[in-house]
Formats: structure tokens, C-alpha cells, sequence
């Protein structure tokens, strides 16, 4: 990394924005959103495992620029514009052509609905796009839907569901005509397409000369779009991988203060067990990279043996995972109970160097519950340690601990219902 770079990745803010990666000759070869600016793009240079195709991008970074925006959504939005017009190559290369998906909207029909599509196709509907992440798109179109009803399905002329929470227009019970509903589409479109600023501006004139006027029902739909639109700054539609926790490098770093570790933990993995009188006994593996739930990475554990004894099915669970050579190695790993559970687990993560430690929650699961740690000390023996609640590490590790709650939980409850089905 040359010093100019050094110095601007100083200067990241913590807003959401676009970042455009850059060669020596200037040429843009990367363009990503993020939530927050400042963690996403220097999570690229952090000594830490990329895939092969990462590793090369990174190679040739040589300037980062970037652009800040009032919401994560924008910075969605934003992406898909810079993509578009300057191609750049690690894009294509990167990307995979299950997550690049484009809008749809109908508005060849009477009545357009709204869906989408990894192929565009010459049947004179509206594309845009596309963009790098299917689930943000459908999450922010999800949100949009609220200020902009839509049709999500070819129109059927029957009231629904959706009729009734106000998430279509309402054409089947003459709340609008497809006039309007046409009208409304092209102002989803045009945010989305990245008018935006415009747009707001209009909607604002819009309901001052139509309050004016006397026309009271147009200047409160006016009204409702434009405080709709600035109520987005509020939503969150980055998914886990793209949006990380300010606090969490903080975490990281003082988890490895407080174990003595080389580095900071990057690969956390959460373990739990449930199941009710002993039956449909299940163990749950969450995995936390960075300090951001992977849960590509998650794995669940049906219990063979000893299914009315936690001890003994947590060392099950560990000892099956432990199997999987395949599955990267933890560089810490937390566990649903204190003293008792990090002592029967210890032997079988000692050979593999894997740092343990234990949140005792005495069976309070609650988000309330304290933060008491247990773990081992170089001579094994355990030190308790409580936390303040407000604390970074404090709250890494309960965020570990209750999604790995959650999970087993989620799991035995599918095994009950199956079993009950039988």
C-alpha cells in the first residue's frame, strides 16, 4: 500500500457511500457500497483470508475515492448508476451471476406490476439495474413499497392482503385509477434510477400548490411520499455482510487484549444446545467473520447419543464439527454455559489451539442477562470475569451467544413439528 492510500483511508467516514477502487493508471476497477464507509473499504486491506479473486483485486488497488450519501439505500441505488457507467472490470470478474438481478416494472401493461429478473428481456417492460445483491434490492423495494404501492404480481383485479395493508395501489377497490397508479410507478422508477434529490424537490412544490390550490387529498398524498422518502435514512437494507458494527473492530481487538491472543479473533464460532425432556435434541454452530454473522457458514447438529444430557451432546456437536477438516478452523470459540461446559469441552479444542470461553447465563437468555465470561487461563485453570453490558466485547459476545440460542432453538422447533406431523 503506497502512503497517499495510507493517508486517505485515515479519512473514511462513517457515513453509507459508494467507494471507487482505482489501478496505478487511474482507472476505476472497482465500484462497492457500503453502510459505513470507513469499515467496508478497510476491511480490503486487513491481513485476513480472501479468496483468490480478492486477493488479486486488492493487488491492484492504488487510490480509493469515494462518495457519501444520506442513506444506505442511495448508496444501493448509487452503485448500480457507477456499475453502469464505467463497467469496471472486477465487477464482471467478482460477481456472481446468481446475485446480479435488474427491477422489473410493466409499464407496457394497463396495469404494471413489479418483480425480478437475472435476464432482461426485449419485451418493452422498464429494467433497471443491475444490481450486485438480490436480497438489498428486494429489501429496499420492500420499504419503497410503503410510499409507492405496487403490484408485485400481474394484476388479477381481486382485493388481497396486501389491499388491505396499504401495499397496493388499490385499484380493485377504486381507491385509484391506472392512470395514477402509472403516475406513482414513475416516481419509484425515477428513485430508483437514481433522481432523487429532484424528485423531493418536486413532491415538496407538489404539496405546497396543491395545499394552495384547496386541494387538500393531492397535497397530503404529496406530503405522505415526501416524508416516506425522508423517513428511508432510518432503514437499514444492507445485508450482514455488507453492514458492520462500527463497535466491532473495537471488539475484536480487545477480545484478543483479553485473552492473550497473537491477533484478533476473526473467525468466531458460537455453540448451543436445545431440546425439550430430551427429545428432538439438536446443537446449533454459528459463525461470526469480522465480527458480522456468516450464516452461509452456520451448521445444525441433530444429537445422537445422550440426547437428555447437554454435556455430553455438546461434546458430540464438537467433536463432529472438529471432524470437518473442510470447514475453516475457529479462531475462538463461545460457548452457552460456564465453568462446567468450558471444562468438558477444553480437552477436545487444546491439540487444535482454539481459544475457548464460556458465557454463563445461569439459564437467563434474556437481553437483559449479565455478561459473565469463563476461560481458561495458560495454567487452565478457569478465571470469571463480568463485563459491563455496554461494553464492545460484551456485546460481540452476546450477539454471538443468543444468535447461537436462536439458531438451536429454530432447529428443534422444525424437528418438533415434523415429528408431530408423522
Amino acid at each position: 500500500m503506497n502512503e497517499v492510500l495510507k493517508q486517505k483511508l485515515l479519512k473514511l467516514p462513517v457515513e453509507p457511500g459508494v467507494y471507487f477502487h482505482k489501478n496505478k493508471a487511474g482507472e476505476i476497477i472497482y465500484v462497492g457500497k457500503a453502510a459505513v464507509l470507513k469499515n467496508r473499504v478497510r476491511q480490503y486491506f486487513q491481513k485476513s483470508h480472501k479468496d483468490v479473486k480478492t486477493e488479486a483485486l486488492v493487488r491492484e488497488i492504488y487510490d480509493t475515492d469515494w462518495i457519501v450519501v444520506d442513506t444506505e439505500m442511495d448508496a444501493l441505488f448509487l452503485e448500480s448508476e457507477m456499475i453502469k457507467r464505467y463497467m469496471p472490470k472486477w465487477n464482471i470478474l467478482l460477481r456472481d451471476d446468481k446475485t446480479v438481478s435488474y427491477v422489473r416494472i410493466s409499464m407496457n401493461e394497463e396495469v404494471p406490476d413489479v418483480s425480478f429478473t437475472r435476464t432482461p428481456m426485449d419485451d418493452k417492460a422498464t429494467y433497471i439495474g443491475p444490481f450486485y445483491g438480490k436480497s438489498s434490492v428486494e429489501k429496499a423495494l420492500r420499504i419503497l413499497r410503503r410510499v409507492f404501492p405496487y403490484y408485485d404480481k400481474p394484476y388479477s383485479g381481486k382485493k388481497t392482503l396486501n389491499t388491505d395493508l396499504g401495499l397496493t395501489p388499490g385499484i380493485e377497490i377504486k381507491k385509484t385509477t391506472p392512470r395514477d397508479y402509472k403516475k406513482n410507478l414513475r416516481k419509484l422508477i425515477r428513485y430508483l434510477e437514481g433522481d432523487r434529490e429532484k424528485l423531493i424537490h418536486e413532491l415538496e412544490k407538489t404539496m405546497l400548490d396543491e395545499a394552495s390550490k384547496g386541494n387538500y387529498e393531492l397535497a397530503a398524498e404529496a406530503r405522505d411520499q415526501l416524508f416516506g422518502l425522508k423517513e428511508l435514512k432510518k432503514k437499514i437494507v444492507f445485508s450482514d455482510k455488507e453492514f458492520l458494527d462500527i463497535s466491532s473492530d473495537k471488539a475484536l481487538k480487545q477480545l484478543q487484549d483479553l485473552l492473550g491472543l497473537n491477533e484478533p479473533p476473526r473467525r468466531i464460532e458460537g455453540y448451543d444446545i436445545s431440546h425439550q425432556s430430551g427429545v428432538d435434541t439438536v446443537g446449533s454452530m454459528v459463525v461470526f467473520i469480522n465480527g458480522v454473522a456468516a450464516r452461509n457458514e452456520y451448521r445444525k447438529f441433530k444429537v445422537r447419543t445422550s440426547t437428555s444430557d447437554d454435556l455430553k451432546s455438546l461434546q458430540e456437536v464438537l467433536t463432529r464439527r472438529l471432524k470437518h477438516k473442510e470447514w475453516e478452523f475457529p479462531n475462538l470459540i463461545i460457548l452457552d454455559g460456564g465453568a462446567t461446559q468450558v471444562n468438558a469441552i477444553l480437552p477436545l479444542v487444546k491439540s487444535f489451539g482454539i481459544p475457548i470461553v464460556g458465557r454463563n447465563k445461569s439459564g437467563n437468555h434474556s437481553k437483559s442477562a449479565g455478561v459473565k465470561l469463563v476461560f481458561p487461563l495458560n495454567s487452565d485453570k478457569l478465571k470469571c470475569l463480568e463485563l459491563s453490558a455496554s461494553s464492545h466485547v460484551a456485546r460481540l459476545i452476546a450477539r454471538v451467544d443468543e444468535e447461537s440460542h436462536r439458531f438451536a432453538i429454530t432447529y428443534h422447533s422444525l424437528l418438533k413439528r415434523k415429528n408431530m406431523l408423522k
